[in-house]
């Protein structure tokens, strides 16, 4: 088939309003087989991680080894190649192709827009890391770069490896399932599944009526489930190293799981309040906060914060992070350094690739209207600006101090890095207060999307769950990350997200190929010069239907051939 035809065997005819969000609502718009089985699959690990933790904190360990060992590969060579295949499609013939409808215009602002897919996407993991990982890689830097632990070199390599790990990789991870999504449910008219765009490639029969589809549904629910207990768990214990400071003025150095887990119940109640208000109430809301809030921590720091070291090393660390991007990018373990991969850089790309079904469902559900250019700009290039940011005002205000003496790497746990950073400057208890309202805001709006997004792949893509259902999942997503702190902390978060994040990569590469083929038949990509090919008049609005039938020439009614 000639890739530059649309395919004369595919007909779109979707119905307007969109099929995803009619028919039947309440239990009976829930996917019984999909939603069942989720549960009882979370439930059980639940069950297993309380009444058997040793056995299964040894368990995970002995997996999480094998798979680090034997794929750490497989999470490298794959997040490279989505940053590629983004910015392709961003700057190729499919770039001006709207994600929409003929005349259907975008439901958010693009401030708002932004808000929401950042706050989704790594709002509490900015808080937990924001000072924690540079400081960290300047006292201890990586195995594959020489340079002495303290020095001006290992804090340059710090930056570079923190804006590597927060920058284009992860967010190409997010967009190329975003805009899969989006484009399948926006623009094709399916359901607002995981499983939906793949009916490019095995058609829609064996998706939805077969029950093909069931099986990706369930494992995007199971990774969401672990990737947005793992954020709430560093959330839940980045307050408690909080409130733990407030109130005896000292780092514990080794917390107990108690305090996080009370935070985790207290914050549900928050959660299952901002679910029931739905995407344009609460999580609008919650977002656009998050964004105020983070706003006036930063600009703090940076005025009563070294100020012009920071100015000075924003160049710095870009230039550090460009030069050094393609080498970081295909590191590997194959000469040592396996252990720090599989602690830093795999679990980064695990803990992103289990939330894309979580953010990517999120942002298509939010992105109706945008160009798949704006889309792909606006999602890699916006919030990895907002990271760099982030990064060097409050990684540099760390670094600064640790180079000065203050050895913020040190102090108690690591959620208690942020804190110690802000106690060596004025106003120290009004800051820690806003930094814990504003992890607990992340908290929140964190956990309703992802309910929302649970929502959606247990109720056959509905963009718009049955409430009661949604607030089903937030509880249940609370109760994971309690029971991961419970089974072993910070590790056992690590862990989980590696193992739950292993088999989505083959289904994200399997949405990269459902995209491609889909666009490849959009009557509005950008056509190649070259010789006519047909007579076809290629439509260019959508919904599009079946090309007309070609005429040979010398029929009667066969159209004059026209260049395009």
């Amino acid at each position: 088939m000639d890739i530059d035809q649309p395919d004369e065997h595919v007909v779109v005819t979707p119905a307007d309003p969109l099929p995803v969000d009619s028919g039947p609502g309440g239990w009976a718009s829930v996917d019984k087989v999909v939603f069942g089985v989720a549960v009882a699959l979370v439930v059980v690990i639940c069950l297993l991680g309380v009444l058997f933790t040793d056995a299964v904190e040894e368990v995970a360990g002995s997996a999480l080894t094998w798979v680090t060992t034997t794929f750490g590969w497989a999470f490298i060579l794959a997040a490279s190649a989505f940053v590629v295949f983004s910015l392709v499609l961003a700057f190729g013939r499919f770039g001006s192709i709207p994600i929409a409808r003929a005349g259907e215009a975008t439901e958010f602002s693009t401030l708002s827009w932004i808000a929401m897919m950042f706050s989704a996407g790594m709002g509490i993991g900015l808080m937990f890391f924001g000072v924690y990982e540079p400081v960290t890689h300047m006292a201890s830097p990586p195995p594959f770069v020489d340079s002495v632990p303290g020095s001006a070199d290992a804090a340059e390599t710090a930056m570079a490896y923190t804006l590597f790990h927060w920058g284009l990789h992860p967010w190409a991870i997010y967009s190329v399932v975003g805009l899969a999504l989006a484009y399948s449910t926006h623009r094709m008219g399916r359901g607002n599944l995981m499983s939906s765009p793949f009916q490019a490639i095995f058609g829609k029969e064996r998706i939805e009526k077969r029950g093909w589809g069931r099986p990706i549904d369930i494992l995007a629910i199971l990774c969401t489930k672990f990737g947005s207990a793992t954020s709430l768990g560093l959330g839940a214990l980045q307050i408690a190293a909080g409130l733990s400071l407030l109130r005896t003025g000292e780092f514990e150095e080794n917390p107990s799981a108690a305090a996080p887990v009370i935070i985790i119940c207290i914050l549900t109640v928050g959660v299952i309040i901002s679910a029931a208000s739905g995407v344009s109430r609460g999580i609008k809301w919650l977002s656009n906060t998050n964004v105020v809030l983070a706003a006036v921590l930063l600009v703090f720091v940076f005025v009563v914060g070294p100020t012009v070291f920071i100015m000075d090393l924003v160049p710095q660390s870009l230039g550090s992070y460009f030069s050094t991007l393609v080498p970081m990018s295909l590191q590997s373990a194959v000469f040592g350094g396996g252990d720090w991969l599989a602690s830093w850089t795999i679990f980064y790309w695990a803990w992103w690739i289990s939330w894309t079904p979580f953010v990517g469902t999120f942002i298509a559900r939010i992105s109706r209207g945008r160009t798949i250019r704006e889309f792909v700009l606006g999602v890699i290039l916006a919030p990895t600006g907002v990271s760099v940011i982030w990064f060097a005002v409050f990684g540099g205000a760390g670094i600064n101090l640790q180079h000065n003496g203050v050895d913020i790497a040190g102090t108690g746990s690591e959620a208690a890095g942020f804190f110690a950073m802000l106690n060596q400057y004025p106003f120290f208890t009004g800051a820690t207060l806003v930094v814990m309202v504003l992890t607990a805001v992340f908290f929140i709006s964190g956990a309703d999307a992802g309910s929302l997004v649970m929502g959606t792949l247990s109720s056959r893509g509905r963009t718009t769950p049955w409430t009661p259902l949604v607030i089903v999942w937030a509880i249940l997503t609370g109760a994971v990350a309690a029971v991961l702190l419970f089974v072993g902390g910070l590790g056992a978060l690590q862990t989980f997200t590696i193992l739950a994040s292993t088999p989505f990569v083959l289904i994200m590469l399997g949405l990269c190929v459902a995209l491609y083929v889909d666009l490849r038949r959009d009557p509005l990509r950008r056509r190649r010069p070259g010789p006519v090919r047909s007579a076809t008049v290629v439509p260019t609005e959508v919904p599009f239907a079946e090309p007309p039938t070609p005429q040979g020439p010398g029929q009667e009614g066969a159209p004059p051939p026209e260049p395009r």
